[in-house]
């Protein structure tokens, strides 16, 4: 079966390479906002599945404190969860983990993104979406070294089972649109009493309604149609799970000659 797999992703990252073309010839979005940029790391290798958290701005600190940089509050005009760090906001997602480790790409997936003239640091939200897609080349590669490395292994079944006790443990992952937080609180039954999870879309939020203030004042020249369009097109390349199924975005436009604004 391992040897399927291995075939399989190799068909995989021949895909990519076709849909790189379709890619490129998409019209993205010229626009540029720094921020702070969090993700997982762990030096060596591009970390996905654990690691420290790293801050563009701060640097590494242990994923147990992970509430000292969600900081999660509300706002007035919205009753979901808003979340800052060193900043009044942050990008979490592929964007986020190509700008802070990219050295640790695959040779392949670091020849995609600049075939898709994708450099690090890159400030352009908008190709949150081409980091995704240089991505899924570095997983491939990462896949096929672990399929290939289990091969070389005597791999032989281990006793799982194991004494019920009470205790909290906190993990942090990177999943698709950005780190996930998850802390459980169980009894000595083997219960949960507690639990606590920070998806990645509540900690992008303040980060694209920040992005949106940045981007209106230089879109104003454009019809209404091309505005939301714009809107819809930044709202969607964060990939959020709020109303995830169409990414649909109200653009009320309030008239002030001689300039317009939209909300």
């Amino acid at each position: 079966i391992l040897h399927q797999i291995i075939e399989r992703l190799k068909d995989a990252k021949a895909e990519l390479k076709i849909g790189a073309k379709l890619l490129k010839s998409l019209p993205i979005p010229q626009f540029e906002r720094e921020t702070e940029y969090i993700s997982l790391y762990q030096k060596g290798d591009y970390a996905l599945l654990e690691g420290n958290i790293f801050s563009s701005d701060t640097g590494e600190t242990s994923y147990k404190n992970y509430r000292a940089l969600t900081n999660e509050y509300l706002c007035d005009h919205s009753t979901a969860k808003r979340t800052k760090h060193h900043r009044d906001s942050f990008m979490v997602g592929a964007l986020a983990r190509f700008n802070n480790s990219y050295a640790w790409l695959s040779p392949d997936a670091k020849q995609m993104a600049a075939d898709l003239g994708l450099k690090a640091p890159c400030y352009n939200p908008y190709l949150n979406t081409v980091a995704q897609f240089v991505e899924l080349v570095h997983i491939a590669d990462d896949s096929i070294q672990a399929a290939e490395d289990l091969l070389n292994m005597n791999v032989q079944l281990e006793d799982r089972s194991f004494p019920l006790k009470a205790g909290t443990g906190v993990g942090a992952v990177e999943v698709p649109r950005g780190i996930l937080y998850h802390e459980y609180t169980y009894n000595d039954q083997g219960y949960m009493e507690k639990a606590n999870c920070i998806i990645p879309t509540g900690q992008n939020l303040q980060n694209i309604e920040n992005d949106m203030k940045a981007l209106v004042p230089t879109i104003l020249d454009k019809s209404q149609e091309e505005i939301t369009l714009r809107l819809e097109m930044l709202v969607r390349a964060y990939d959020p799970c709020i109303s995830c199924s169409t990414h649909l975005l109200k653009v009320e436009f309030v008239n002030d000659e001689p300039k317009r604004s939209a909300k």
